[in-house]
C-alpha cells in the first residue's frame, strides 16, 4: 500500500475513530439488515476490528483482513482472528464465506479498475454477499463548511480538487488533511460493482445528513433522540434527491 497510507493508518486513530458515531450505528442497522444469521464474514480492511468484535458477539464467524500490521496486532489482541492482506489479492478459497465486506478498501484505491478488482475478489470469495462503503464525492464539502474550515487558508484549494476529480493525494501532513483516498459519486459505485461481475442489491447512505448536525454528539447520547435520528435516517435513505448527501454510502451486492 502507498506510504502515506500506511503512516496514517500507524497513528492508530481507527482504534477510536467510530465511538459513539452515527456511521457505526447505522453500519450495524444496515449490515443487521442483510446478513444472514451465524454468517461466515471475511471482514477486508476492517482495521483493528470496530466491525468484527460486534459481529462476533452477535454470532456470526469472522476473519479480519488488513494491510496495517497495527490493524492486524490490535485486532488479534481482542481475539479476533486477522491476518494481513491486500483486497485485492485475497488469499481465500472460492466461494469460502457467506458474505466479505469491503468497509474501507474503496476509500483507498484511486484507480478504477483496482476498485473493481477489489470488488471482483470480494465476489470470488464470497457465496452470496458483497458489502461495500465508499465515501462520498461531497463528505468534506459538508464537513468543510459545518467545521468553518471553507475558510481557512489552504484548506479550500485542497477541497476544489476533492470535487473536481475525486482524488485527493498524500495529504496526512496538511492540517486538515485526510490522506490518499477516493471520494465516490453514488452512480460510480453501481458501475464498478456491475463491472466486478456483481448484481447491486441496494446503495444507500449511511449517516444521511445526519452527520453535518452541529448537536449530533448529544443527541446519539440520549436513548430516544438516538432512536428518532435512526428512525428519520431509515424513512429518508431510499430518497434518490439525498443519496450523496452523506460522508459515507453502503453498497449492497451479489454475486
Amino acid at each position: 500500500m502507498d506510504a502515506d497510507i500506511l503512516e496514517y493508518y500507524e497513528r492508530g486513530g481507527e482504534d477510536t475513530r467510530l465511538v459513539d458515531s452515527v456511521e457505526l450505528l447505522r453500519t450495524r442497522v444496515l449490515l443487521r439488515r442483510h446478513l444472514p444469521e451465524h454468517a461466515s464474514v471475511l471482514d477486508v480492511g476492517g482495521g483493528s476490528g470496530v466491525h468484527a468484535t460486534w459481529l462476533a458477539e452477535e454470532g456470526h464467524r469472522v476473519r479480519l483482513v488488513d494491510p496495517v500490521p497495527r490493524h492486524v496486532a490490535t485486532a488479534r489482541a481482542k481475539g479476533i482472528d486477522a491476518v494481513e492482506g491486500d483486497a485485492r489479492a485475497l488469499a481465500e478459497p472460492d466461494a469460502s464465506r457467506d458474505a466479505v465486506l469491503l468497509l474501507g478498501p474503496l476509500y483507498h484505491l484511486l484507480d478504477r479498475a483496482e476498485r473493481v478488482r477489489a470488488l471482483t475478489e470480494a465476489g470470488r470469495v464470497s457465496k452470496d454477499l458483497v458489502i461495500a462503503a465508499a465515501i462520498s464525492r461531497w463528505s468534506p464539502m459538508f464537513e468543510g463548511m459545518l467545521r468553518g474550515l471553507v475558510d481557512v487558508p489552504g484548506f479550500t484549494p485542497m477541497l476544489r480538487e476533492d470535487l473536481a476529480s475525486g482524488t485527493r493525494r498524500g495529504t496526512q501532513h496538511h492540517p486538515f488533511g485526510f490522506t490518499t483516498c477516493y471520494f465516490h459519486r453514488p452512480e460510480e459505485l453501481e458501475t464498478e460493482v456491475a463491472d466486478a461481475g456483481l448484481t447491486l442489491v441496494d446503495l444507500l447512505p449511511v449517516e444521511g445528513m445526519a452527520e453535518w448536525i452541529p448537536d449530533l454528539p448529544g443527541r446519539l447520547a440520549d436513548p430516544d433522540k438516538r432512536a428518532l435520528l435512526l428512525e428519520l435516517l431509515e424513512r429518508t435513505e431510499r430518497e434518490p434527491a439525498l443519496l450523496g448527501a452523506t460522508a459515507h454510502l453502503l453498497v449492497i451486492a451479489r454475486r
